[in-house]
């Protein structure tokens, strides 16, 4: 199978920190691969090499089968990218903004016009169209800023934080755009925080840690390695602590139950999704034990960390230096296009 994208021993140093450290990638044509880390790991910084806007101290780096050091602007040709920051011109319209991206592919006049309009009925953006950017709300810029990044049709699509601070409305619209995205064919390298997003959307997950490859695999099985489900009961009181331990305890096959007495709360992992629940809750009602709530939790990317690296990874001023940011990532995102 074509990687679309590839790297090998990248390395990536600011100064003293080191951002990226040997990190190796393989991304098959087609595939969704989600890049996971908190803030600091090196997900924006690979990024930014893999799109050409930094050049790497060390390693190989192959974009489309091209070298992107080597071939810097053919790469740009066959890419697009939304970045954290929505690179949107406020003093343009939003059918000015993507008639002007696609005047810099060099799609022609007719063609820019055509896809601009495409673009801005596909993200439900026609009826504001001919509004200045400026007059956008927050989840309307970043939809508008994804549609720039599709104008050229790209064959390989970098979403870096797609979905950060847009409201629950906009996030699903999002994730339907890149799942129709992947069932078109597009090849497509998504970071995120979120677990919940890259189990919705990647089909492969690679996660860092201070720049280097910790773990990889598919959603499901990153979630096992941290115990899958755990089970979570928060008491009325404190003084059922003990007992409701005793039943997770029996319940669990003797795994470790964990007891937050300042919070009132025993979790314990579990296999049997439902049912184990229903158990629970009736050995909680025969021993008259009251639960102020209860429930199911899924790992989330911090049991993740926490189970693969003993914490949660500390932030680096990844974006802090030599000039970078999110002002810096818009003049960046323009040269690209």
């Amino acid at each position: 199978m074509t990687n679309m994208i590839r790297t090998s021993g990248l390395v990536k140093r600011y100064g003293d920190v080191v951002a990226l450290d040997g990190l190796d990638l393989e991304v098959p044509k087609g595939m969704v691969l989600g890049l996971l880390g908190p803030n600091g790991a090196g997900k924006t910084t690979a990024i930014r090499i893999l799109t050409t806007l930094l050049e790497p101290d060390e390693g190989e780096v192959e974009v489309a089968g091209l070298d992107v050091r080597a071939e810097p602007a053919k790469v740009r040709e066959r890419i697009g990218l939304s970045g954290q920051a929505a690179a949107v011109d406020e003093m343009l319209t939003g059918f000015e903004n993507l008639d002007m991206v696609g005047r810099l592919y060099h799609l022609g006049k007719v063609r820019s016009r055509e896809r601009a309009r495409e673009l801005l009925d596909r993200f439900e953006l026609d009826e504001a169209a001919d509004r200045l950017a400026k007059t956008y709300s927050g989840g309307m810029r970043r939809r508008l800023d994804l549609a720039a990044a599709l104008v050229a049709e790209p064959e390989i699509l970098f979403l870096d934080e797609p979905t950060t601070g847009l409201d629950p409305r906009s996030r699903a619209q999002m994730w339907q755009t890149i799942q129709e995205l992947a069932r078109g064919g597009s090849t497509v390298l998504l970071t995120t925080q979120y677990m919940e997003e890259a189990d919705a959307l990647a089909e492969n997950i690679v996660v860092i840690d201070r720049g280097r490859k910790i773990a990889e695999g598919k959603p499901d099985h990153l979630k096992r390695q941290v115990g899958g489900e755990r089970i979570e009961i928060v008491l009325e009181s404190e003084e059922d602590l003990s007992a409701a331990n005793k039943i997770l305890a029996v319940i669990c096959g003797g795994d470790e139950v964990q007891v937050d007495e300042q919070a009132r709360r025993v979790t314990a992992a579990v296999t049997g999704g439902v049912s184990v629940l229903k158990r629970v809750l009736q050995d909680l009602g025969e021993q008259e034990i009251k639960a102020a709530d209860i429930g199911l939790r899924r790992p989330t990317l911090d049991d993740v960390f926490l189970s693969l690296t003993g914490h949660v990874a500390e932030e680096v001023k990844e974006e802090a230096e030599d000039g970078e940011g999110p002002v810096a990532e818009v003049r960046e995102k323009e040269a690209v296009r």
